[in-house]
């Protein structure tokens, strides 16, 4: 029933990743130049890999017991590197005259786009097949706030 939306979603994200390295790669002197977006780009790329291995994860002929500790696994791994893009926004704040709102709203997104996964993966681990609709949610999100640094990588890095 879901291998069909997780086939999607690993495709798309592998498709998005790619973006942002080319991204990177287009505009990486000034990606380097701004100390913050480094780790929010790895943050991006980190998220699009979280979809890809848990959607690739979920087509594996597996119980939801083994399934739900690799989500919870590839979820803290994702909020390691959400943690390290919150913490250098906050730490350059000041320097690059951004607006706190800002920090703020890049270190809820980062931190909110991890969190589908961890509950989808508890409720597999616990039995619960509405993990897989948890998973699939975060999903959506990570892709929604993906386009949104893809953007910021591409054309916002550009004014």
């Amino acid at each position: 029933m879901w291998a069909n939306f997780f086939i999607a979603a690993a495709s798309a994200s592998a498709a998005l990743a790619g973006l942002v390295f080319v991204a990177l790669s287009v505009n990486i002197s000034r990606i380097i130049g701004a100390e913050h977006l480094p780790s929010r780009a790895g943050a991006a790329i980190g998220m699009l890999m979280l979809i890809l291995v848990c959607s690739m994860a979920a087509l594996i002929p597996q119980g939801s017991t083994a399934l739900g500790i690799e989500t919870i696994l590839f979820s803290f791994c994702g909020w390691h590197l959400q943690i390290v893009s919150a913490r250098s926004g906050f730490a350059v704040r000041a320097k690059w005259n951004r607006p706190a709102w800002e920090s703020v709203l890049n270190a809820v997104l980062g931190q909110t786009q991890v969190v589908p996964f961890a509950i989808g993966g508890a409720l597999l681990l616990a039995g619960h097949p509405s993990g897989l609709g948890w998973i699939a949610g975060g999903c959506i999100g990570v892709f929604l706030a993906s386009a949104l640094a893809a953007w910021v990588l591409l054309v916002e890095i550009l004014r």
